[in-house]
């Protein structure tokens, strides 16, 4: 007997669609899963989005008020996909009703806006995921495998990037994202904060970090009508950008291990160049999210000239078995939502937590603050490894 969960969609952008094909698919993949979500509401105030979400999508009703959402006695679980100032409002108010919540990062503009939501879904007795959505890639999950068995040695030190140019263009709407009173740390929150979770993810904790950070592209247009992602508003009147476009951050681990974490939304030529390089005192191992499914692995006891090999993840890595029957067939992006909807779904059927969570929220936030500190003073500052 399979249970059906009636589920909502609180934010219709590109992230809110995603969530939602995220549950169409989930059972077509994980066919053992013992829910069934079911689309049950969608909200979303800029007018008529909801509406045609709804009729697109197969939800049963509509609202422009994520309040109905909260009051909603059909709804049982909630994705979170709207803009990051509204995450910790939204993600308490849904916690404090008894929903369960998947939300999408980084929860909120601070660490304590993320560890206010953790403390609400903690308080409920609901489960929480959130959407750091690579350390899904079976590739990743191999990755950190190979790493915490020792296979590349004793980690030295690694190299985190995260550089696109979503915001490259100097007629780059003057949007949410762009202020700091509800976009937050700008680059830190869209991007680095997935970084400081696939540092963490792969090696450990991170206890201290230097950064600095810069606005490239300081003013933009603003936009004249509703937008969504990273729109153009050329010849719209001028404002101030006010948060990061870009930082650079060097990190010490609990482990003794040292990083370097850089990330960009400016960089032109650069699209989704994500990835990491961890190397150790007997080998090294490489991944490139434009290349998801494959992984650099350099592996022996030669030391100079060692080579590297191409090594195609299959079945036996990670979720690759519930989409591709042999290696080197391809992955997506949306494939690594559904892993993620599995997880968090799969928590809720056995009331216990799968995947990431509250607490990975919370500690990825935690490095942010932490950038934003050493960025402002120009020092070395501490990160409590359990915020």
């Amino acid at each position: 007997m399979v249970d059906a969960l009636g589920v909502a969609v609180v934010g219709f952008g590109w992230m809110g669609r995603v969530h939602t094909q995220a549950y169409a698919r989930v059972r077509h993949h994980y066919p053992r899963l013992g829910l069934r979500p079911e689309l049950v509401t969608v909200a979303e105030e800029v007018p008529g989005r909801a509406e045609e979400a709804a009729a697109r999508f197969g939800f049963a009703s509509a609202t422009r008020d994520w309040r109905e959402v909260a009051a909603d006695p059909r709804v049982r679980a909630v994705s979170i996909t709207a803009p990051n100032f509204l995450h910790r409002e939204i993600g308490v108010a849904m916690a404090e009703a008894g929903k369960h919540i998947w939300i999408e990062k980084p929860v909120g503009l601070t660490s304590a806006d993320a560890r206010a939501v953790a403390d609400a879904v903690a308080g409920a007795g609901v489960q929480g995921a959130v959407g750091f959505n690579y350390r899904n890639a079976p590739a990743v999950e191999a990755a950190r495998e190979l790493i915490v068995s020792g296979g590349i040695g004793t980690v030295t030190h690694v190299r985190i990037r995260l550089l696109s140019d979503y915001a490259a263009h100097p007629e780059s709407a003057l949007t949410w994202r762009y202020e700091r009173e509800r976009g937050g740390s700008g680059v830190l929150g869209d991007l680095a904060s997935h970084g400081a979770d696939l540092a963490r993810f792969l090696l450990g904790d991170i206890t201290s970090l230097t950064a600095d950070t810069a606005i490239f592209l300081p003013e933009r247009a603003r936009p004249t009508a509703a937008t969504a992602g990273h729109a153009r508003a050329a010849g719209g009147e001028p404002g101030p950008v006010e948060n990061e476009d870009y930082v650079a951050c060097l990190l010490r681990f609990a482990s003794g291990a040292r990083g370097v974490l850089e990330a960009s939304r400016i960089s032109v030529g650069e699209q989704n160049n994500y990835g990491f390089e961890v190397h150790g005192t007997t080998g090294a191992v490489f991944w490139d999210f434009r290349r998801m499914n494959e992984l650099g692995v350099s592996r022996g006891t030669a030391y100079q000239d060692q080579p590297v090999s191409t090594v195609y993840v299959g079945p036996g890595d990670g979720d690759f078995a519930a989409f591709q029957p042999g290696a080197a067939n391809a992955m997506g992006f949306d494939d690594l939502k559904v892993i993620e909807a599995h997880r968090f779904l799969r928590s809720i059927a056995e009331g216990t937590p799968f995947g990431t969570t509250l607490a990975d929220a919370v500690h990825s936030a935690a490095v942010l603050d932490a950038m934003a500190r050493s960025a402002r003073s120009g020092t070395w500052v501490t990160v409590d490894p359990k915020p």
